[in-house]
């Protein structure tokens, strides 16, 4: 049964018929099509809007010359073109694609002269809101508002009961009509976070989700980036100063921009959970970057006007969007004026990320059929879906998809170009972070406590935060910022160094879709290495000077044996033939070195442990392209015999005797209160904490066989109650023998426990004391909890 007649029968079975306004007879009226919303076919009609409501309206204009926009989104995303990188600013796109202002006083004279009153229009000139009584709104726009109810949602809404129509010539110009009908309300894409807040930290910290992720290998932290958070609700500032303390993030306040009048910030509802979440993961992945949360009334026309006051306002190079609804029930009038301003998006340069939803692949409330989330489904935006994260030694362990993550096939949007996967039809996500509740939740402070969040609402952000990281080395390289995200990520997924920028997901499903090598839709390309995927965006596959691209074949993961002697030749292939290359690396095992012009590695390594190893290879237009991959070393043992004595060697190493014994410890030391949590087991060692001058200390003396190679590593927990997140009062000094590996101060705390690992090779033959020492001053506590460390050798 057809949209049209399944009303029709509603209307029948549920109240009488409703009559459109007769339109003057003389006056040629053109629908605008598809404006129904597609909730009214399964709901109930209960009866006519009063005459006297009073609605509101956006009423949404036509692009000029789409075609020609759509070839300068692909150019400005493609490396060679001449426009590649050369963004456009607000007022550059309005006088080549804006609607023209004849246009734009076509329809505002004809709102008006119906009697509407026209509030405003949006700087970009696409959008005209207006507001008037029920009963002139359905004069404008020759239809009938009926009230509903949506059994499968449980709620009330109007909705216009036929398609709009306008005079031909104010139809002409128009895009489509939105606020005729109030059924979508968007969501947060939000996990747990409803729990009695707590008064610590648990679940992921921002150096957890940092570490995993390697966002914080990219020397970068946000300084001179802008992200805009799309929300439709408010925050406490007390709030996310509290997380940013507890942490000691430091950068610039979050400000509000509002959008239609609505500022929720004086009292903020129900989706206070998701703003607070939004600004606190982007604050942990950049602190310094500026943050605007815009905000707007939780509707069709707040939506597209907060879209349009984004774009206009032209203040941020990266929208992160955590709220969406069932891309079925979201009008192609919404859509398109939502869609035409993130087209504008895409020419200005600005990256956008929308949570991929959280209901698997069937994001309708109510029911079973597949469906995906919208904004996320948008061509024009990156959706971003979630996984179950499990990281090893504070380290990314390992990936699978969260059963929950939204993902599916769009039912509206062809497949674009850049897009790989099966099918002729959009696919989402396309690409994704950790965002299981409870499996892998993040730490969140909201509503005046500490609560566990996750989430695709969680995974967006991340994104944001990585994108502003990547925005901010690219200007300091003198390249331009990452714009439409969506074809380069594709571009680097689909060549040869996928595997250096991207964990590649093929664990796990949703409840339609399984997780696959390369490309699927519940986890998209993957998580983000984001060292690496820096490096390819930045040298490699958004190509150089000339538009050439250079590609290093990655050699995965090597291995090699103190003093015996090593070589390995690195393979490269440039775009353009007679190019000369020129290669360099980082992180070589000591002894290792790489010919500049040749590409071979060589020489004796000389100390044993783990080392991620990025190559570079430029070429005369300085284009440029890199792999990475891990090379470890071994001991040699005694003679080169290898070692003959291998394994752990610190004895009581997580300290479950009960006792000191054989670590030298300052009394309370090694302890078993629940005050402080252990790494496993029930025992630990907790150094200071006491709120007033204190020292205590920690060591063990322990023999590393001659020939070996040997590694330290500990667990440790540091919590603080000092409240400035500038100045080290209380610290902690890990050492062996005369030599300081580390110091920590009440600046590093976080929630959980963080594995450090140190080489200490240079050691073998040798007994080194491992030592540490915690100094606290006369006032707030810092607490240093160390447990399961070991000293291994091999």
């Amino acid at each position: 049964m057809t949209t049209a007649a399944l009303i029709t029968a509603g209307l029948a079975a549920g109240a009488s018929a409703y009559a459109a306004p007769s339109p003057d007879a003389g006056t040629a009226r053109t629908a605008l099509a598809q404006n129904l919303a597609p909730a009214l076919g399964r709901s109930q009609a209960l009866g006519a809007v009063p005459d006297t409501q009073r609605l509101s309206v956006a009423v949404s204009l036509k692009l000029r010359d789409s075609a020609a926009l759509d070839q300068l989104i692909t150019a400005v995303s493609t490396p060679g073109s001449a426009d590649y990188g050369h963004y456009l600013t607000p007022t550059q796109f309005n006088a080549r694609f804006a609607p023209a202002r004849a246009d734009v006083d076509r329809v505002t004279a004809y709102l008006r002269a119906q009697g509407l009153t026209v509030t405003a229009v949006s700087p970009n000139a696409q959008v005209i809101d207006a507001s008037g009584p029920s009963s002139v709104v359905e004069a404008a726009f020759g239809t009938q508002e009926v009230n509903y109810y949506d059994a499968a949602l449980a709620r009330h809404f109007y909705a216009n009961t036929g398609t709009p129509t306008l005079p031909a010539d104010v139809a002409s110009v128009v895009q489509g009509v939105s606020g005729l009908d109030n059924h979508t309300v968007l969501h947060p894409e939000l996990a747990g976070g409803t729990a009695t807040p707590n008064a610590t930290p648990s679940g992921f910290g921002p150096s957890q989700y940092d570490a995993a992720y390697r966002l914080n290998q990219l020397g970068a932290d946000g300084t001179g980036q802008t992200v805009a958070l799309w929300e439709f609700d408010g925050y406490k500032a007390a709030d996310l100063t509290t997380y940013n303390s507890q942490f000691g993030l430091t950068g610039p306040t979050a400000s509000t921009v509002s959008v239609d009048g609505a500022n929720y910030d004086s009292r903020p509802g129900d989706g206070q959970v998701e703003v607070e979440l939004d600004s606190e993961i982007v604050r942990g992945v950049a602190p310094k970057a500026t943050q605007l949360v815009y905000e707007a009334p939780n509707s069709d026309q707040g939506e597209i006007d907060m879209a349009a006051k984004i774009v206009s306002d032209n203040r941020a190079s990266v929208i992160s969007i955590s709220w969406g609804g069932c891309e079925r029930d979201t009008t192609s009038s919404v859509r398109t004026a939502v869609d035409n301003s993130f087209r504008q998006a895409a020419a200005q340069g600005i990256s956008i990320y929308s949570a991929s939803g959280d209901d698997g692949s069937r994001d309708c409330a109510g029911s079973s059929t597949k469906a995906v989330d919208y904004p996320a489904s948008s061509p024009y935006d990156t959706g971003v879906g979630g996984t179950t994260l499990t990281l090893n030694g504070g380290a990314y362990g390992s990936e699978r998809a969260w059963s929950d993550s939204g993902g599916g096939v769009s039912t509206v949007y062809a497949k674009p170009s850049w897009q790989t996967g099966s099918g002729t039809m959009r696919s989402v996500p396309d690409v994704s972070s950790n965002a299981d509740y409870p499996g892998s939740p993040f730490a969140v402070y909201t509503t005046g406590g500490w609560t566990v969040v996750g989430g695709t609402s969680a995974a967006a952000p991340l994104w944001s935060g990585f994108s502003a990281l990547y925005n901010q080395k690219a200007t300091a390289a003198g390249k331009a910022r990452l714009g439409e995200a969506n074809p380069a990520l594709y571009r680097i997924a689909s060549g040869s160094g996928y595997a250096a920028a991207f964990h590649d997901i093929t664990a796990g499903a949703n409840q339609d879709y399984s997780t696959a090598t390369g490309y699927d839709p519940v986890t998209g390309v993957g998580s983000p290495i984001a060292d690496g995927l820096t490096n390819a965006l930045l040298n490699g596959s958004t190509g150089g000077g000339g538009g050439n691209t250079v590609t290093v074949t990655n050699p995965g993961g090597k291995s090699g044996t103190v003093g015996t002697a090593t070589s390995l030749q690195i393979a490269a292939a440039d775009s353009t033939s007679g190019q000369t290359l020129s290669y360099s690396a980082t992180g070589l095992p000591p002894g290792l070195s790489i010919g500049a012009t040749s590409g071979l590695i060589s020489g004796t390594p000389t100390t044993a442990g783990g080392y991620s190893v990025t190559v570079t290879v430029k070429d005369g237009t300085g284009a440029a392209g890199s792999a990475s991959f891990t090379w470890t070393i071994t001991g040699t043992g005694g003679g080169g015999g290898g070692c003959t004595a291998p394994g752990q060697k610190l004895g009581n190493p997580g300290f479950e005797t009960g006792t000191a014994s054989p670590w030298s410890a300052s009394t309370g030391v090694v302890d078993n209160s629940t005050d402080e949590a252990p790494h496993a087991g029930s025992w630990k060692a907790w150094l200071n904490g006491y709120g007033s001058t204190h020292s205590d200390t920690l060591s063990q003396a322990v023999a590393v066989p001659a020939g070996c190679g040997a590694t330290f590593t500990f667990y440790l927990h540091i919590d603080t109650a000092e409240t400035s997140g500038t100045t080290a009062y209380d610290k902690l000094t890990v050492k062996a023998g005369g030599t300081t590996l580390a110091t920590y101060s009440n600046l590093n705390a976080a929630t959980g426990y963080v594995q450090k690992s140190f080489d200490l090779s240079s050691f073998a033959g040798q007994t080194v004391t491992v030592a540490f020492a915690g100094s606290e001053d006369s006032s707030l506590q810092t607490s240093f909890v160390i447990d399961d460390a070991a000293l291994t050798v091999s």
